[in-house]
């Protein structure tokens, strides 16, 4: 017996060893695979951020241009006043956000400028040497000659008989101005220029840094980086504790942008690929084990089973020996035998459905319910991807990529919030526009409501309706809500989903379908109630249960009721109070 035990349990620890091992190979080919996507978006959200910068600048930079050809201004180089100058260039400054527009003659000194820079001497400066020399200069300054952080352009004129410079105008480009539409968004950016100095980024704390020979960033005044570098599997990581707008581990990476004359840097957070890989790796060890355990669970009762099958023969036996004299008492231990044959039939009955009892509640597979609508939205945005990259339309193709990401996301908060409603936790309520959560909703679930030919209507306000809440759940609730009415509908004659808005001081959504109704109203939003076929994956009954949790830690209601023509569900939310803003 004991040496049984010993060998089971190092049968077990084998098992145990093998799944650790293996769970761990996968995770680090899904982190690495997370990686190398995280790479991919990184340099794309890095390039669309520098050549919207360009094409920002671009604009001052034809200003320039256009201004050293303008008669008004030439004219004040030939001896005019420099007051119809000035007053062209403010009004094009106010027009641009330009920083100033300035007018300099051949010895660099201002003659004419929109926010009275008159009398400055630029002689030195290496954009309006470059312009003297007949060229279109460029170059950038932090706090010269103009205050705060501006890129200059200087255009150089041309004197109509002599054709030589004669002077340039400069346009200078206030650098908080290009910043202020993507200040904040992510990735974290940030572009130095020759020199290393972080000139500009969407992240202020970041501004005017130093990018050192160890291609880490340091303030001028800490003496050493607040970053840690380090190397991964071919990739560069900074690591830091001390800014919550920037990510505790990032993916650095680089972009040459030599035609503003800056290199172009971003942090990725790689706690999005982190999630993935250990979620992959804790999937398939949980599979693996409670495979394991089934088995061992069949095993032990196989050998219970025959041990007791062993028991029972000799009991038998030794019954037929002490009763071989008479036929009585044969036919008493044949009728025992049989009614001891028919029980353990039963009990092996018993064993089997247990068994089965067992593997559904181990290996529930219900969450495919929760992560179905996600991936079809995923497949329907890359094959639009393909489709626009054949076209020769890489923004179009991109957006879609980028779509597939957040979906991607969506699928592991997704995963998160499952967990979560099991353990009965709760996340904070931001402010959440229902309208647009419940169009995104729609969106996603497009591809399902026209293969079930459904028809939809919208009944929404134009303007946003603010509630307490989280986007990604509560759009979970209407996908949830929509999903469910187009099954009830299936094989239905007239199959019309019809979805309100109502706003005022208790927000609402409905949503309404032409299915056969609610057989038990007071039941639906038990966990694992459904109407479904057992044999569909979607079928489990965790979707209304969920929502109604999520609902509820918002601190909204959740009901189901038969209209006569079908089923609505109403979602009352509560709406967004401005005072709670920090």
């Amino acid at each position: 017996m004991n040496a049984h035990i010993r060998k089971r349990n190092l049968i077990v620890l084998g098992f145990v060893a093998v799944v650790a091992l293996s769970a761990l190979g996968l995770w680090r080919s899904g982190y690495v695979q997370a990686l190398e996507r995280l790479q991919r978006q990184g340099f794309s959200d890095l390039a669309l951020a520098s050549d919207r910068l360009t094409a920002q600048l671009q604009r001052y930079r034809e200003l320039a241009v256009f201004m050293a050809e303008h008669p008004t201004v030439t004219a004040v180089l030939g001896g005019g006043g420099a007051e119809p100058a000035s007053a062209l260039f403010l009004d094009r400054a106010d027009k641009t956000s330009a920083l100033d527009v300035m007018l300099v003659d051949f010895s660099g000194r201002v003659r004419a400028s929109a926010n009275g820079s008159e009398g400055l001497n630029l002689s030195e400066t290496p954009y309006v040497r470059r312009a003297m020399q007949g060229a279109l200069g460029s170059g950038h300054g932090i706090g010269t000659p103009l205050p705060g952080r501006a890129y200059y352009f200087a255009a150089p004129i041309f004197g109509q008989s002599s054709g030589r410079v004669i002077g340039a105008v400069i346009v200078a480009a206030d650098v908080n101005v290009l910043e202020a539409d993507w200040r904040g968004s992510q990735p974290a950016v940030f572009l130095t220029d020759s020199q290393g100095v972080v000139f500009i980024s969407n992240r202020s704390e970041l501004l005017l840094w130093h990018l050192g020979s160890q291609r880490l960033l340091r303030s001028a005044e800490a003496e050493a980086s607040l970053f840690s570098y380090s190397r991964r599997a071919g990739y560069a990581f900074w690591e830091q504790t001390w800014d919550p707008y920037l990510p505790r581990i990032g993916l650095h990476i680089q972009r040459p942008l030599p035609v503003i004359g800056f290199q172009g840097n971003a942090l990725i957070d790689v706690a999005p690929a982190q999630r993935i890989a250990v979620l992959q790796a804790a999937a398939f060890a949980a599979l693996c084990l409670a495979f394991g355990a089934l088995l061992l669970v069949a095993t032990e009762r196989r050998r219970t089973l025959a041990q007791a099958n062993a028991l029972l023969e000799a009991r038998v036996a030794e019954r037929t020996a002490a009763l071989v004299g008479t036929n009585a008492q044969l036919l008493r231990e044949a009728a025992e035998r049989e009614e001891a044959q028919a029980a353990l039939a039963r009990a092996q009955a018993d064993l089997v459905q247990a068994g089965k009892l067992s593997a559904l509640g181990q290996l529930s597979a219900g969450i495919s319910h929760e992560l179905n609508q996600p991936l079809m939205a995923i497949g329907s945005f890359a094959e639009n991807g393909v489709t626009f990259m054949d076209k020769n339309r890489p923004d179009r193709a991109r957006e879609n990529l980028s779509r597939i990401s957040d979906m991607a996301n969506r699928m592991a908060r997704i995963i998160s919030n499952l967990r979560a409603f099991s353990r009965q936790e709760s996340s904070p309520s931001v402010r959440v526009d229902v309208c647009a959560v419940l169009r995104s909703a729609v969106e996603i679930t497009g591809p399902r409501l026209r293969e079930a030919d459904v028809k939809v209507t919208l009944d929404a306000p134009d303007a946003p309706v603010w509630v307490r809440g989280g986007d990604v759940r509560l759009g979970q609730v209407f996908v949830n809500l929509i999903t469910n009415a187009v099954d009830a509908m299936e094989g239905r004659p007239i199959r019309a989903l019809h979805i309100t808005v109502q706003d005022g001081a208790q927000p609402s959504v409905t949503v309404r379908d032409t299915g056969p109704g609610i057989e038990l109203p007071d039941q639906v939003f038990d966990p694992f109630y459904t109407t479904k076929s057992l044999g569909r994956a979607e079928g489990m009954g965790l979707g209304l249960s969920i929502s109604y949790g999520i609902v509820q830690s918002f601190g909204g209601e959740i009901r189901g009721e038969n209209t006569g023509e079908g089923a609505a569900f109403t979602v009352q939310l509560v709406p967004w109070d401005e005072s709670e803003v920090a």
